[in-house]
C-alpha cells in the first residue's frame, strides 16, 4: 500500500504517549509498505529534527509553520486571538495553511492509496471532500479529556478555558468522526464513547502496544529496595494533576508505612506543580536517556491519573519488564489488565497507599503480579498491533474505492 501519515507537531523525540504509538506504529507500517510521512511543527526552525526524521522515514516531508509554540505569553496572545473560532484551540493551532495546501494537491492526485489523519489536531488541514480512503487515528476521545481536566482543575480560570474548551471539542469532534471513512481508536472503553458520536461500525479498535525487544524483564534479581516510580511527561495536564493527588494524598501514608520508601517521579519538562515536590525522598529527575534504568531500580510502578483519555502506553512497558503496576481505573483505562491479577487498581487515597503498601511487604504477592503482567504485556509486540493497523487500511482502502461499506472487523483488546 502506498501510505499518506499526517502528524501534527514533531514525531521525534519519541517521548510522549502519542509519539510512541505512533512512531512504533509506522516504524512497523514502513517495513512492509511505501509510507510518507508528513510532519509540521511550529516554534523555530528545528534543521536537526528534519533531517533526524528523514533518515529515520526516508522521504518524510517536514513543512515549518513557524506557529506560536514557545513562551507562554505567546501561547496565551494566541489562544485569545482563536478563542471565536468554533472549533477548539487544540485544533485551531495546528492548522496552517502551507499544510492545508499539501495535502490537498496530493490527495486530489491520488498519489496514495489511503490516508491516516493522525489524532484530532491536524483535522482542519484535509479537505471536506476526501477524493482518496482516509482514516481518522483516536489516541484519545479528546471531548472526555477536556471534560475530565475542567472537573479537576484548581485554578478557576484555567478551569473556565477548560470548559469552553471541552464544549468546543465535544461539538467538533462529533463533527469529524462523521467527515473521515473511518476511525480507529485505542480502546473499546473509546470506542463506545465515539459510538455515541457516527455509526459504531465505522470504529474499529488498534489497542496499545510495547516494544518488547527494548522493554524486557531484567535478568539477575529483582529489586530490593522500596523505589516508586511515576513515568510521564510532566508538563502534560492529567500527569501534573495525579503527581498532585498522589503526592498529597498517598505518599504520606505510603512513608509512614514504608519509611525507607523513595519516590521517582521521571519525565521530561517538570511543571512548577511537579517540582514543588521534590525533596530528600521524591526525586524528580527531568528528561531522561531511557526510561529502561528507572523500571529496573523500581520495585512498584504507579500510575495516579484521575483524568485522562485513551491508554497508557507506560503501564505496558512496566509489565513488560515484570513489573507491579498500581493505578487508577482511569489510569489503567481500556488496557487488558485484570486487578489481582496483573495489576492492582485503587481510586481512593487510602486504598491506592495500602495496594502499595502490601505489594512492598508481600514478596510473594508482588513476584505474582510481576510474573502475570510479564506474560500478559508480551501478547501485545509493536509487531502485532501494527499489523492489525495494516488490515484494517487495507480493508477500509478496497471499501471505499468500490464505493461500498464493509462491517467493521471490531477486535477487543483481549482478543489480540
Amino acid at each position: 500500500m502506498r501510505i499518506l501519515w499526517v502528524k501534527a507537531g514533531k514525531l521525534l523525540p519519541v517521548d510522549t504517549g502519542g509519539k510512541i504509538r505512533s512512531f512504533n506504529i509506522l516504524r512497523e507500517l514502513a517495513a512492509n509498505h511505501a509510507v510518507t510521512l508528513l510532519t509540521y511543527y511550529g516554534g523555530a526552525r528545528d534543521e536537526d529534527y528534519e533531517q533526524n526524521v528523514q533518515a529515520r522515514f526516508p522521504g518524510a516531508v517536514t513543512i515549518h509553520t513557524a506557529a506560536p509554540d514557545g513562551r507562554a505569553v505567546e501561547r496565551a496572545v494566541d489562544y485569545l486571538r482563536r478563542l471565536p473560532r468554533s472549533a477548539p484551540y487544540a485544533v485551531t493551532k495546528f492548522h496552517a495553511p502551507a499544510v492545508e495546501q499539501w495535502i490537498s494537491q496530493r490527495l486530489g492526485e491520488r498519489r496514495f492509496d489511503v490516508a491516516v489523519c493522525d489524532f484530532l489536531s491536524a483535522t482542519l488541514n484535509f479537505p471536506e471532500r476526501l477524493d482518496t480512503p482516509t482514516l481518522l487515528f483516536q489516541h484519545n476521545v479528546e471531548s472526555l479529556l477536556w471534560r475530565r481536566q475542567a472537573a479537576h482543575e484548581p485554578n478557576w480560570i484555567q478551569r473556565l478555558a477548560f470548559k469552553v474548551e471541552a464544549a468546543k471539542m465535544a461539538r467538533y469532534e462529533r463533527r469529524a468522526v462523521n467527515r473521515f471513512h473511518h476511525v480507529i481508536a485505542v480502546s473499546d472503553q473509546d470506542r463506545e464513547q465515539m459510538a455515541a458520536m457516527t455509526t459504531a461500525e465505522r470504529i474499529s479498535v488498534v489497542p496499545t502496544g510495547v516494544d518488547l525487544k527494548q522493554f524486557t524483564a531484567p535478568l539477575g534479581g529483582r529489586a530490593t529496595r522500596p523505589v516508586i516510580v511515576f513515568v510521564g511527561s510532566m508538563d502534560w495536564e492529567a500527569n501534573i494533576d495525579g503527581v498532585d493527588f498522589f503526592c498529597r494524598d498517598v505518599w504520606p501514608r505510603v512513608k509512614r508505612a514504608v519509611p525507607d520508601a523513595t519516590l521517582r517521579l521521571v519525565g521530561r519538562n517538570p511543571h512548577a506543580r511537579v517540582a514543588r515536590w521534590a525533596d530528600d525522598l521524591i526525586e524528580v529527575t527531568g528528561t531522561v536517556p531511557s526510561v529502561v534504568e528507572h523500571y529496573e531500580e523500581a520495585m512498584i510502578n504507579i500510575v495516579p491519573l484521575r483524568i485522562g483519555g485513551g491508554t497508557r502506553l507506560k503501564i505496558y512497558e512496566a509489565m513488560a519488564m515484570g513489573k507491579a503496576t498500581v493505578s487508577t481505573t482511569i489510569g489503567a483505562e481500556g488496557l487488558d489488565v485484570e486487578d489481582g491479577r496483573d495489576i492492582r487498581l485503587a481510586d481512593d487515597a487510602a486504598s491506592f497507599a495500602e495496594a502499595i503498601i502490601e505489594l512492598v511487604r508481600d514478596d510473594a504477592l508482588r513476584q505474582r503480579i510481576e510474573a502475570a503482567a510479564a506474560r500478559k504485556a508480551a501478547q501485545y509486540d509493536w509487531s502485532v498491533i501494527a499489523g492489525r493497523f495494516a488490515e484494517i487500511l487495507a480493508r477500509v482502502a478496497r471499501a471505499t474505492k468500490a464505493e461500498t461499506v464493509e462491517p467493521a472487523a471490531h477486535t477487543s483488546a483481549a482478543a489480540i
